[in-house]
């Protein structure tokens, strides 16, 4: 239920930074010292100290023999010794993100280029990379894992059992979804092996989408999908040998139908760590398993009574790696168990445990470690949620810190988001800083000095701030006594003696908050034309259950309460807004959101009609029920024992209450949350005879992007019945 509302955030890194920094980050060295980016055709290295750029791999050695023009690499690595370079081509997408394409080996002495895996149908490799040794390359195609010698181009099938339901080296539709799974497999430290998952979902049923467009008969696809009340599919970590190729499975304690194994890396030529989470998230566990005999222990477990956190450096980033620190001695893991997520240093016996950020305050991310000079970077934001800036502790010795327990390293002038992108070994960072009304500005910066590499480019001699913009930012106290951030961004020629038609953006749940004080968050995307210029106020609040930088308590309350402790807050919140401001027209209140946020409107529209007259839900689960087993169960707990909660959190329950006006908006193709919850609502409307709007768009997915003129269509769709239901101007 993310993926639409990280859209005006990718948005807004396309726009104002670099392509080569969007969304991957940058492409550092591994000393830090330099970048490289495509540019023309060509890899050019970049020094972020001079900005000079130097051509290190023409486009013409990029051209395979006989081919009329380059390859163009969406991503690339070097061997381990530098002399040969492994390029990601002509890629395809698997659910979210081009993971699927084609790989090509250039040795960089004599420019000599080959294709990996050239018997394996085109765009069909997943995740290549090279050994630690540079002598081989493995990679995922059909389900299978292969090794193959770059010398030679000799390849070898490493598991035999693949299909669509015997997942190697890769993960399912849920384990990438929810946990930000997708590479399945790592090299050992020697290049003698290869540890890898293999998920087994041929228990799981499958959802079958339909697609009817595309051909004169409709077509089936399924997709293997774990509802909520399901089991989830049984999951199991091999070590293969390249030299025999006999697989030794890792003999993990618990049943592998009631656990998740999230995160898995060497810890060792010849052992491996493992993060193990049971079914409810409730108790997660750090286990080594020793490659050769597959016997396992834990050495390191937390637990909480709503769910544990996925230990990840960026929350909702990619759970590859593990943090080792002081040659492999200690880790670093990120925590909630104090109430407040907190980065700990752990021995790696785990007998050892080390806060370093102490405080009551949340860390966002980790950003950079520089273990020469002894420190840990991370984002956090102690006294305003809906902002963020750049703080560092010390790794070793943290009790003698600075008069703080944290230092901070952003500019206590600059109020609002500060982003970083640190080098390796906290050399250098790309830093960007915006707010409500100072577009986003970079600069290059220097570690720990903390100065710009430029001073004339300097982020301080770049601000400008944009007096036309009229978002105001404040809590909002509501009559159960919950303070909620939100901002209000009012029409332009405002006259407080008269009334304005307001449109709330909720999200609500989990996954994402709408209130961070960035550039562009106070303009509704999807609007054709300017709702301030139109007259409307517009409104985003987060209410308790978002994940805010507010305290595990504050994100943990809508435990077994979605659907019902969020959508009193925003409701209540909302009321407060309208009371408190005599300049808002309560006849013309509307609401809109988009998956999660489209659940949130319904529920909104359903549970609060008296202050909700109309409302726009696209892509929304309507049923608990109908949604995945990870993401539901982590919030939700196991249906078969909250039965009652998933019925009064589902829209759907609440369908016969509508009074307003109502535009449903759903693709039959969305892979994501089904058109089933859809088809459902409309059901459950008509059952009770409530009128509304629906609109389906045929075989498009989640994001409703696909295809020509659709973006246009929807945006005219939403417009057009925000102004007929909603009408814009002062009164």
């Amino acid at each position: 239920m993310k993926l639409r509302n990280t859209f005006l955030l990718v948005l807004l890194l396309i726009v104002y930074v670099p392509v080569t920094f969007a969304q991957k980050g940058i492409n550092w060295s591994e000393d830090g010292l330099y970048y490289t980016k495509v540019k023309d055709g060509n890899i050019v290295k970049i020094d972020p100290k001079t900005e000079s750029e130097t051509v290190i791999v023409k486009k013409e050695q990029l051209t395979p023999a006989g081919a009329s023009k380059a390859l163009w690499p969406q991503s690339y690595a070097y061997s381990s010794d530098k002399t040969k370079l492994l390029i990601f081509t002509n890629t395809a997408k698997v659910w979210r993100y081009k993971t699927r394409g084609d790989y090509w080996v250039l040795n960089l002495a004599n420019s000599e280029l080959h294709q990996v895996g050239k018997s394996a149908p085109s765009q069909s490799l997943m995740f290549a990379k090279f050994s630690p040794d540079g002598k081989q390359v493995a990679y995922v195609s059909e389900h299978n894992l292969f090794s193959e010698d770059v010398s030679s181009g000799v390849a070898r099938k490493l598991t035999l059992d693949g299909t669509r339901k015997m997942i190697n080296g890769t993960f399912d539709w849920v384990y990438e979804e929810e946990f930000g799974c997708r590479d399945g497999f790592r090299w050992s430290p020697d290049s003698k092996r290869i540890a890898f998952w293999q998920v087994d979902a041929t228990r799981i049923r499958d959802y079958y989408m339909l697609n009817t467009t595309d051909s004169v008969y409709s077509r089936v696809i399924p997709v293997e999908y774990p509802k909520t009340g399901d089991a989830p599919s049984p999951v199991k970590i091999g070590v293969v040998s390249l030299s025999n190729q006999v697989i030794r499975w890792m003999k993990i304690e618990g049943d592998p139908q009631q656990n998740y194994l999230p995160r898995m890396e060497w810890s060792g030529t010849d052992e491996l760590v493992v993060q193990q989470l049971d079914r409810r998230q409730q108790e997660s566990k750090l286990i080594y398993c020793n490659a050769t005999d597959g016997n396992s222990r834990t050495f390191w477990a937390e637990n909480d009574e709503a769910w544990v956190d996925l230990n990840v450096a960026e929350p909702s980033g990619d759970p590859s790696g593990w943090t080792w620190i002081n040659n492999g001695q200690d880790f670093l893991w990120v925590s909630e168990k104090d109430g407040w997520r907190h980065i700990y240093k752990i021995s790696r016996d785990g007998k050892s445990v080390t806060l370093l950020t102490k405080g009551n305050y949340d860390i966002g991310a980790i950003r950079g470690i520089d273990e020469t000079n002894n420190y840990i970077y991370f984002t956090a934001s102690p006294s305003n949620a809906t902002q963020l800036y750049l703080y560092r502790v010390r790794i070793n010795n943290p009790s003698k810190q600075f008069k703080e327990e944290a230092e901070l390293v952003s500019n206590a002038k600059l109020k609002g988001t500060h982003n970083y992108d640190i080098s390796p070994r906290a050399k250098y960072a790309f830093h960007s800083f915006s707010n409500h009304n100072t577009a986003m500005v970079a600069e290059w910066i220097s570690l720990p000095e903390n100065k710009p590499l430029n001073s004339s480019k300097s982020i301080m001699n770049m601000v400008k701030t944009d007096p036309a913009i009229n978002v105001e930012y404040m809590q909002v106290v509501t009559e159960d006594n919950i303070i909620l951030d939100a901002w209000m961004n009012k029409p332009k020629n405002f006259d407080a003696t008269k009334k304005y038609p307001i449109v709330f953006y909720v999200y609500g749940e989990p996954a994402t908050t709408t209130t961070d004080d960035v550039y562009g968050n106070h303009d509704n995307f999807l609007y054709g034309g300017d709702m301030s210029t139109d007259g409307y106020i517009q409104v985003a609040l987060d209410n308790r259950g978002t994940p805010a930088l507010k305290g595990a308590a504050w994100r943990k309350a809508i435990y077994r309460k979605n659907g019902t402790i969020n959508i009193r807050d925003m409701a209540m919140g909302a009321k407060k807004i309208i009371e408190s401001n005599n300049f808002i027209d309560k006849d013309r209140v509307a609401v809109w959101g988009w998956s999660g946020g489209g659940s949130s409107t319904l529920n909104l529209l359903f549970q609060y009609p008296d202050i909700f007259k109309t409302g726009v839900s696209i892509a929304p689960v309507t049923n608990l029920l109908y949604y995945d087993n990870i993401y539901t169960e982590r919030y939700m707990g196991l249906p078969q024992e909250n039965m009652e909660s998933y019925i009064n959190g589902s829209p759907v329950t609440h369908a016969k209450n509508l009074k307003g006006n109502l535009l449903l908006i759903h693709g039959s193709g969305d892979d994501n949350v089904h058109f089933s919850n859809a088809e459902a609502l409309v059901n459950e409307l008509v059952k009770y005879n409530k009128q509304f709007e629906f609109m389906e768009y045929p075989n498009r997915t989640h994001s409703i992007n696909e295809g020509p003129g659709t973006s246009k269509h929807l945006q005219t769709l939403y417009t057009n019945f925000i102004k007929k239901n909603c009408p814009p101007g002062a009164k």
